[in-house]
This record gives C-alpha cells, sequence and structure tokens, in this order.
C-alpha cells in the first residue's frame, strides 16, 4: 500500500451511481476523524468519493477487482473501498465484502448488510476495511496477512457473517460472505430496501390515476354502499388481500418482471428464487402504500361528499364514524382492482424504473440478454 510523503493516507470511496454513492457521501464527512481516531499510528486520512458504474455488465467478482485496481492504479490513491448495490455472489455464498492487502482494495455489496441502520453498518465495515488495509503488509511486517488483525468487530452471532475461500488466482486475499436462512433474509431484505419500494407509488401514475377515479366513483355509487354495510370484517380483509394480490400478480406479469433462468444449477435456481422474492416484496410493498394511500384519500372524500340523510335512506343505517371506515377501506379494495387495470397503460420501462434501482434494472437487462444468447 502506497503512503503519502506528508502522511496522509488517501482513501477513495468509488460507488455505484444512486444509493451506494448517497451512502458514501454522507459517510465521507465523518470518515476522516473516526478513522483518525481509531489508527494506533497516528496517521491522517483523506476521504475522496467518485461516483462511477464499476459493475456495469457484469457480476464476476475477479472481474471487478481487476476493475478496481485499474481504477485505483489510474490515480494517486492508497485505499480504494468500493461500494455497490448489487447482491454478488461467491461459490454458493453472498458476498458481503472482498478485500486485497497487497493493492489496498476492498469490495462492499451493501444489499448483504440488510435493510436496517444500513449507513451505520456500512460505515463500521468501511472503518474496518479501511483500517485493515491500511496496516503494514506481510512484507512489511512478520507473519502472514492471514495473522494480522481483521474485520471481526462486525461479525457476531447476530450477523450471520464468516470468511469465505478465495481462489487462488483471485486478486482478494480475504472475503467474508453470508450464507444459511439468516443469511438470505438478511440479503432478501437489503435488495428491497435498495429497490426503494416507496417510489413504486409516483412511478405509476396512469395506474394511481384510474385507482384515484375508480375510487371517487365508488364513493358516491349507491350499490357500493350497500355492498360495504353488508361485508364483514373477516370478507373485508379477503377484499384487500384479493385486490392487493391482482395489483402485485399483474404488475409482475404485465411488466415481465419475473426472473427466469436457463441455467439449470442449483446456484442459478436459488439466485432466480432470491431475485423473484425481492421483486414480489419490493411490488408488494410498493401496492401496500398505495392501498393505504388510497384509504386516506377516500375517506377524505367521503366525509365531503356523502350525505348523512341520503346514505341512511338506501342503507337503512345511519352514517357514523365506524360506516365512514367501513366504506373508505371497501372502496380501496375496488379502486386498487381499477389501479391494476390502468397499469397496463404503463410501459414496462416505466414500471422496471419505478420497481429497481437503477443497478438492479441493469443487473437484469444484461441477464435477459445472457438468456437471449
Amino acid at each position: 500500500m502506497r503512503m503519502s510523503s506528508q502522511g496522509v493516507t488517501v482513501v477513495a470511496l468509488l460507488a455505484d451511481p444512486d444509493a451506494p454513492t448517497e451512502i458514501a457521501q454522507r459517510m465521507a464527512r465523518i470518515l476522516p476523524a473516526r478513522l483518525a481516531d481509531k489508527s494506533d499510528q497516528g496517521r491522517r486520512f483523506d476521504v475522496e468519493v467518485v461516483s462511477e458504474p464499476f459493475t456495469a455488465g457484469t457480476e464476476d467478482l475477479p472481474t471487478l477487482m481487476r476493475r478496481i485496481m485499474d481504477r485505483g492504479g489510474a490515480e494517486s490513491w492508497d485505499i480504494v473501498v468500493a461500494l455497490t448495490d448489487l447482491p454478488l455472489h461467491s461459490q454458493g455464498h453472498k458476498l458481503v465484502v472482498d478485500l486485497s492487502h497487497e493493492h489496498g482494495l476492498a469490495l462492499l455489496s451493501l444489499p448483504t448488510l440488510g435493510g436496517l441502520r444500513l449507513q451505520t453498518r456500512a460505515r463500521r465495515v468501511v472503518e474496518e476495511a479501511v483500517l485493515s488495509l491500511a496496516r503494514p503488509r506481510a512484507s512489511e511486517v512478520e507473519g502472514p496477512v492471514q495473522d494480522q488483525p481483521s474485520l471481526a468487530p462486525f461479525v457476531s452471532r447476530f450477523a450471520p457473517i464468516h470468511p469465505g475461500e478465495v481462489g487462488a488466482e483471485e486478486t482478494a486475499d480475504l472475503r467474508y460472505v453470508v450464507s444459511g436462512p439468516r443469511g438470505y433474509l438478511r440479503v432478501l431484505v437489503g435488495m428491497v430496501r435498495a429497490n426503494r419500494p416507496w417510489r413504486l407509488v409516483p412511478g405509476l401514475s396512469k395506474a394511481l390515476a384510474a385507482a384515484l377515479a375508480t375510487g371517487a366513483v365508488a364513493t358516491v355509487n349507491s350499490t357500493i354502499w350497500s355492498l360495504a354495510e353488508s361485508l364483514s370484517a373477516p370478507r373485508l380483509v379477503i377484499a384487500t388481500v384479493g385486490s392487493v394480490a391482482l395489483m402485485i400478480g399483474w404488475l409482475i406479469v404485465d411488466a415481465n418482471l419475473w426472473h427466469r433462468t436457463a441455467e439449470q444449477s442449483p446456484e442459478a435456481r436459488q439466485r432466480a428464487r432470491l431475485y423473484n422474492a425481492s421483486t414480489v416484496m419490493t411490488v408488494g410493498i410498493g401496492v401496500l402504500v398505495c392501498y393505504l394511500g388510497l384509504i386516506v384519500i377516500n375517506l377524505v372524500w367521503a366525509l365531503f361528499i356523502l350525505n348523512g340523510q341520503v346514505f341512511a335512506s338506501t342503507t337503512r343505517t345511519p352514517l357514523d364514524a365506524a360506516e365512514y371506515w367501513t366504506l373508505s377501506w371497501f372502496v380501496a379494495s375496488v379502486a386498487t382492482v381499477g389501479g391494476a387495470l390502468g397499469s397496463g397503460l404503463e410501459s414496462d420501462e416505466s414500471i422496471r424504473a419505478a420497481a429497481y434501482s437503477k443497478r438492479e434494472q441493469e443487473r437484469r437487462l444484461m441477464l435477459q440478454d445472457d438468456d437471449g444468447d
């Protein structure tokens, strides 16, 4: 690892665009001081953020590490830590971080850190990676790299992260991975968070317009009043589940979001299940947010437009708070079905843009091209 003549270690955070860049920029504000405090050699650190799509076109770990090494070699950086929001795989496991002490490189896959406290977890991993890479190499001290302090501080029984195998020809010399059911769940939640499912709401303008129009009409329809009044709570729940499931299924099928792989290996099928599970959860959360929004909008609309005497004369039930809530709940289910039909007017590209992060869109397009070949 190189060291600047002024005794300053220059650290570059090479981040994929979108969420990884935002995370890198936030941690860069406090990283120099925290690294200086934790360093036992009294050195100073200078942190730079570079936003580049270094994962474009590949998920192969050796290829990515070579790209990072080439990029770092063209600059006066001492350490390069690359961050991506793509799930990366190594021999059937999900990669957390790859390190090369010889070249001063690290590659961090953010989804394996889960969906909660991502900023804090990412910062801690980057700190430990930088401090590990900043220590003298095996050629400068006695003992191999494996005997030097590693990333143990973020490995615990609550975080199923453990060392992984590294090929003899690979650039990396230390690797951490996650595996097992807890690791699968952790990566799945991280992928869903990377997709930012709440962006699905403004991204489906035509579907929302259809849902709002359906809800507005249904709220003043006397037949809907009678149906809402006659439905019990279990039937309202069934209507909710059915309408939400219909919306999720329609979006996935109509926009071709379901991932199919031509490979027959267990690892390829496992990746396909992971990608499809993240799609269902991403779209599901987005649709549920839309559904709750429709309930609120329908309730406001009903409070404004409904006449208690007309409602009572039709349903033989006074229009009280319970009736407002029941009607708004049922109309939200009806409106969601209307929104599912309206989503057919959206282009596949707009739905994918709303459902996936930019990196995930590129990854799925690459996989489709590979399967097509």
